[in-house]
């Protein structure tokens, strides 16, 4: 339930309408301190402060973040396909506060954010959102931005990463996951594709959003139409592939990323169709190449979230919050049974792709 506060004295420090009157906390984001200022012009605003523990240079942050969205807005034909955020009285997308702590504020979106899809229109819709962001910015220097997340979806350093735990293994947890290793070992070549193409210049490099979950897409609360893409403090220079392929994981796989029963995690190609169907028609302009490795994004970027876990959970649990101790290996296990489905389905996954872009 929303709180009315006292008001936020970091709101005076944008270039806000009117007078601002009411100050409540808003939403259930972990990350960020986040609240509704309401100005009796009848504006709204959602005011941020960015949690620089989680974001060590908030100021990087909201250069990528001020940078897309000016561009966006000279693109869009509707000012609510992006978000609008306020210049400070300094000029730029950010206030620091007596305390240096960073502050941001945008106008406040209206609409609804939902968690899973209730029906395949909402992954459809999400998948429009999520192609039309990357349509729109085909032609922004993805160079310029910062990468606030240094080699965040960089498989080859994620499997060098990968092999300092396994020869370390801290806890003495590596003879237990042999099968797990393995596994992943032996698809250590593939995984490097996306890495070696874009460093090859085959693979264009473009903005990434790096979250590409249905929750980060704001929908019309009556027509249930995507309005806009959510949460760009991880926007960076990267793939298509990327922002695609954890899209796929996240909403067409059958199960939860922890679920402990492993008959239950599948692809489920249906949902492999709709998404794939949506991205493409918003996002008419990926290259040949894109489109040739537009599943094994779905694979890589799947593998590499493997990866990732088994790493922390050799590590000792050290980066994921775990509520038990054998959830990172529970979450290593879930993305590999996925990826094992995939490689099941692989022709009907690349059959999907040409029939869907043939279709645009």
């Amino acid at each position: 339930m929303n709180t009315v506060l006292t008001m936020e004295p970091a709101i005076h420090h944008f270039s806000i309408e009117g007078k601002p009157v009411a100050c409540k906390k808003y939403g259930s984001g972990h990350i960020n301190n986040t609240y509704k200022v309401t100005t009796d012009s009848g504006h709204s605003y959602i005011l941020q402060r960015i949690n620089k523990f989680v974001f060590t240079d908030p100021k990087a942050v909201m250069e990528n973040v001020g940078a897309v969205t000016e561009y966006l807005r000279s693109r869009v034909s509707d000012p609510k396909e992006t978000l609008n955020f306020i210049l400070s009285d300094k000029g730029v997308y950010y206030h620091i506060d007596a305390e240096q702590e960073y502050w941001r504020c945008y106008e406040y979106a209206d609409g609804v954010c939902l968690e899973a899809p209730e029906s395949d229109k909402d992954f459809y819709e999400s998948a429009i959102a999520f192609g039309r962001f990357q349509q729109m910015l085909a032609q922004f220097p993805a160079e310029t931005l910062h990468e606030t997340i240094p080699m965040f979806h960089n498989t080859v350093n994620r499997y060098c990463m990968f092999r300092d735990a396994l020869e370390a293994d801290r806890v003495g947890r590596a003879a237990g996951v042999a099968e797990e290793i393995r596994f992943i070992m032996d698809r250590e070549d593939e995984a490097g594709t996306i890495v070696r193409a874009l460093d090859a210049g085959e693979l264009p490099l473009r903005v990434t959003h790096n979250d590409t979950k249905l929750n980060n897409v704001l929908l019309d609360k009556t027509t249930r139409k995507a309005l806009c893409v959510l949460d760009l403090d991880t926007v960076m220079p990267g793939s298509s592939l990327y922002d695609y392929g954890d899209s796929i994981r996240f909403g067409a796989a059958t199960a939860a990323e922890d679920e402990e029963d492993l008959s239950k995690m599948s692809l489920d190609l249906h949902l492999f169709r709709v998404y794939t169907g949506g991205y493409l028609k918003a996002c008419p302009g990926l290259l040949d190449k894109e489109l040739e490795l537009l599943a094994m994004g779905a694979k890589i970027i799947t593998l590499e979230l493997a990866v990732r876990f088994l790493t922390d959970y050799l590590d000792g649990d050290r980066y994921f919050k775990c509520n038990y101790p054998t959830h990172n290996l529970v979450r290593a296990r879930t993305q590999l049974k996925l990826v094992a489905d995939m490689e099941e389905k692989w022709e009907q996954m690349q059959r999907i792709v040409t029939e869907e872009a043939a279709n645009r």
